[in-house]
């Protein structure tokens, strides 16, 4: 089977919109959480987000190209962009090649907000605008990147909950493994508004810390109360290791196992077998051992029940506190259908650099995180080899093991 390697990578996140920005606020512990006074006035129970600026592409995209492009659309631009730059594609190579694009993104609620508002308000659906319909679908950001790249492989969108991004990554890696493509595009984004966490404020899912946002998301400890809504989009170039190798590509690293599952029980509260089956998957596709692993990024996002029983899972796992286990959602919050591609990418970063970023506000253990070694400073240690988890509602799960190249 063909070798999977990544050989570009692209980030717009709240911890900075370049990789160098990003592995700086990894690295000095810089949160990307503030309190939002809209969503206060707006009767928000928490006004906590991931705080990002839209980009204006007013020079580089025409507006004939921007129309049809929701916020999280712009976010995947700029991290697509990025990203194949990186990899040294330009669009002659995209021209002459088939490559394909695999993109995590569950929602556009803005966009079908407006839609509906301005139907509503001025009971004329033709006021709704020629770009309404390519927002307001899920498969926007693969639609928009696909025209944008002239991309010709596979065109499809994952939507697998808070799991989306690694999805995406996981099916691409197996597409190339298999021969069936040579370079896909793949990644998560995002929409970060309050039109997209609305329904999850209404159910009491986001932490009411709201006296100090950097303290807000707390994965793994005693006191968390829940998650800090996020996002932005991250973007990998998938590519088998013969094409990367033939046309002189620098080579990042190696996408070396994929596991998933579903929990096959509650919408919304997770459970430990899940979980664990899909790390177990992706070590043996991996042909590894626990002790093989040098780093897991966890999926906690800082809510009561996930953290509980990803922490049960990890320990049935890899045992007593035998690897560093950290959560990168301490700086970023949960960035939800990106998050499995961005931290991805936060993991590359620090294999790269030699640490792992703190966990940060992790100040006092429970009956299950007691059983991990969790860092709440910023660790020096070199590995070459991680493994990151994603789940979502519904039960979906996945596990990436990534080796350093």
């Amino acid at each position: 089977m063909e070798r999977v390697v990544i050989t570009g990578m692209g980030i717009y996140s709240c911890l900075g919109k370049t990789l160098d920005e990003v592995r700086d606020s990894l690295y000095y512990g810089k949160s990307g959480i503030v309190l939002d006074p809209v969503r206060k006035e707006m009767g928000f129970r928490s006004g906590l987000t991931g705080f990002l600026e839209v980009p204006d592409l007013k020079k580089e995209l025409p507006r004939a190209q921007r129309v049809y492009m929701p916020e999280q659309a712009k976010y995947a631009y700029c991290a697509t962009r990025d990203a194949l730059a990186a990899a040294k594609i330009d669009m002659d190579y995209l021209l002459a090649h088939d490559v394909g694009i695999l993109y995590g993104n569950d929602s556009t609620a803005e966009p079908v907000y407006n839609a509906v508002k301005t139907i509503v308000d001025k009971k004329d659906t033709m006021l709704c605008g020629a770009g309404a319909i390519f927002q307001s679908m899920n498969s926007t950001v693969t639609m928009n990147l696909g025209c944008i790249f002239k991309l010709r492989g596979i065109s499809l969108t994952v939507s697998g909950a808070c799991a989306s991004g690694s999805h995406a990554i996981g099916l691409g890696a197996l597409l190339i493994q298999n021969g069936l493509e040579d370079m896909i595009v793949c990644g998560g984004a995002q929409e970060v508004n309050p039109a997209a966490v609305g329904s999850f404020d209404g159910i009491s899912a986001f932490s009411t810390r709201e006296d100090a946002p950097e303290k807000a998301s707390r994965p793994f400890d005693r006191d968390r109360d829940g998650l800090v809504p996020s996002g932005g989009a991250a973007t990998v170039i998938l590519e088998s290791y013969s094409s990367a190798v033939k046309r002189g590509a620098p080579i990042i690293a190696e996408v070396l196992g994929y596991g998933f599952s579903g929990n096959g029980d509650h919408i919304s509260s997770p459970n430990v077998a899940g979980p664990e089956k899909s790390l177990a998957m992706a070590l043996r596709r991996a042909g590894l051992r626990p002790g093989d692993i040098g780093y897991v990024n966890a999926h906690a996002t800082s809510t009561h029940v996930g953290d509980a029983n990803e922490a049960k899972a990890i320990y049935s796992v890899f045992g007593e506190k035998s690897v560093e286990v950290t959560s990168t959602k301490s700086q970023t919050g949960h960035e939800m259908w990106m998050a499995g591609a961005s931290e991805v990418i936060y993991s590359i970063i620090m294999m790269k650099e030699g640490f792992i970023a703190a966990n940060l506000n992790f100040e006092n253990e429970d009956e299950d995180s007691c059983h991990l070694l969790i860092p709440a400073e910023r660790v020096s240690k070199k590995f070459d080899t991680f493994l990151s988890n994603s789940f979502g509602f519904g039960g979906t799960n996945s596990t990436l093991i990534i080796r350093n190249l």
